[in-house]
């Protein structure tokens, strides 16, 4: 069994990638990492798919190069997620070029340029994030559109108790680093973000916890959506909940969970 197939089996041995790379005795190398990222982001581009996001290419997930971490990966303009693989994926430089790899267009033109004004300027400002992630959604667009944000209304909710923001701005049409750069100003030290009148963005230590949590984001978003007279639980008990969920590594664990489910041959990607 691969490590791969032994890490997404087994979520609970997975640690966060941040402390790997900052241990001078880090268990794996900077290949084995950036290998891991790679292959996980190809994954969540067809676990979107799965879900039936993105057919209109309306979305954008990065990995952070654990080497030149001024740059990220992301799959090029004009691959249809459900057939991401790992050789689909480019890297954007912090000037938006193609650092690695090919691309239909020439330039910004071979990915999708709102991915960069979006993602580079939120994991420029945390560099704890490994990976951000935003698709448009069916619930998670509408529910940004009331500009509000979420209450602790079920189990799930709590995951983004006192750890979300809004970004409440008419700017829909992200399409410069400066507008990027106030998204990432609203999202400060949070691990995800509404985005009025867009949807949803959540970022992660990981790239399987980024997409964990956006999945995990949207089901939030349906169902403040679809509730009509919630009743709230207490802080003191949001914050208890939370803290169970998070410490499980809740993102990592959906997105193995997702994979067994949707992608039974994981090194499809490869």
């Amino acid at each position: 069994m691969s490590l791969f197939h032994k890490l997404l089996h087994n979520p609970g041995v997975i640690v966060s990638e941040a402390i790997q790379q900052a241990s001078a005795k880090a268990k794996y190398t900077i290949e084995e990492i950036r290998a891991r990222r790679k292959r996980d982001c190809a994954l969540g581009y067809r676990l979107f798919a799965a879900h039936r996001w993105g057919d209109l290419g309306d979305g954008h997930i990065s990995a952070r190069d654990p080497e030149r971490t001024d740059c990220f990966w992301m799959l090029r303009w004009g691959v249809s997620y459900h057939a991401a693989k790992v050789s689909d994926l480019v890297l954007v430089g912090p000037n938006g070029e193609l650092v690695e790899g090919e691309g239909e267009g020439e330039g910004k033109g071979a990915i999708n340029i709102a991915g960069y004004y979006i993602h580079h300027p939120i994991l420029e400002a945390r560099p704890d994030l490994v990976s951000a992630v935003h698709v448009h959604t069916g619930w998670g667009s509408p529910f940004s559109a009331e500009a509000r944000m979420f209450e602790p209304i079920s189990q799930e909710s709590c995951i983004f108790f006192d750890d979300h923001a809004l970004w409440n701005d008419e700017e829909v049409q992200v399409q410069s680093v400066p507008a990027g750069r106030r998204i990432a100003e609203a999202l400060g030290q949070n691990s995800a973000i509404i985005l009025r009148n867009h949807g949803l963005l959540t970022g992660g230590d990981s790239v399987a916890e980024a997409v964990g949590r956006f999945v995990y984001m949207e089901r939030v978003a349906e169902l403040h959506m679809k509730v009509r007279n919630p009743k709230p639980i207490s802080a003191e008990a949001a914050r208890f909940a939370k803290e169970d969920l998070v410490k499980m590594g809740i993102g990592r664990q959906g997105f193995a969970s997702m994979v067994r489910r949707h992608i039974p041959d994981p090194e499809i990607v490869i």
